[in-house]
């Protein structure tokens, strides 16, 4: 099944909009001290509802990832709106819910941002195949980004269905076309996803570090 493009005009593209939100969350980005990282909470979630766009463009395939992410970022948009001073930083927000127990317990926000860094997780991965090989079969490309970032995590039933819509991912080509703003190239768009992804590899480490410092990076599907 073919995607079909989009006619509206678009003066900036996703990738372009993100390069901006991470050039700021860089920055800030977490050192060896865990206990004074900053992660600031509204930079981060600016990012995933842009990467939550560039799911858009793959298509069916992404339809549950998709819900997840949205889910994953309302849930933390509440607390941040319930308490904007304490939620700020999403490591003050992890280490209170280690604190208090509840880090891994339902529907943490702990979770939700673990959820949210894998899901980035994925982007980058499959943004980093498309960089070094933009001709590449767009199929494989996401199976493979799949593979290594979210499938560890997955139980067989989200697995299942991730295989099942594989087949309605649209070619290499025309994902990068769907992402590029109307007056960039082709080629524009594959360096600055170049640029995006050299941006987000550091910062992704940074923040399974801190996972890691709080016992999270190991968290599976319920």
């Amino acid at each position: 099944m073919k995607q079909k493009k989009s006619t509206e005009i678009r003066s900036s593209s996703e990738i372009s909009s993100a390069i901006e939100e991470l050039s700021v969350l860089v920055l800030v980005k977490p050192g060896d001290n865990h206990e004074a990282a900053l992660i600031p909470t509204k930079p981060f979630l600016s990012l995933c509802y842009l990467v939550l766009q560039v799911l858009d463009k793959i298509g069916p395939t992404m339809t549950v990832l998709r819900q997840d992410v949205q889910q994953n970022i309302k849930r933390l948009e509440m607390v941040l709106e319930s308490n904007s001073s304490l939620s700020s930083n999403l490591v003050e927000i992890l280490k209170t819910e280690t604190r208090e127990g509840n880090a891994k317990k339902g529907a943490s926000c702990s979770k939700a941002f673990v959820w949210l860094t894998r899901s980035l997780d994925f982007a980058s991965a499959l943004l980093l195949t498309l960089s070094r090989d933009s001709g590449i079969n767009m199929e494989e490309a996401v199976q493979e980004a799949y593979n290594i970032t979210l499938k560890p995590w997955h139980g067989w039933i989200s697995s299942a269905a991730f295989r099942v819509a594989l087949k309605l991912v649209p070619d290499s080509k025309s994902f990068i076309d769907l992402l590029k703003a109307n007056d960039e190239s082709y080629d524009t768009q594959t360096e600055k996803i170049k640029i995006l992804v050299s941006l987000l590899a550091p910062f992704l480490e940074g923040i399974h570090c801190i996972l890691k410092a709080y016992d999270l990076n190991n968290l599976k599907a319920a």
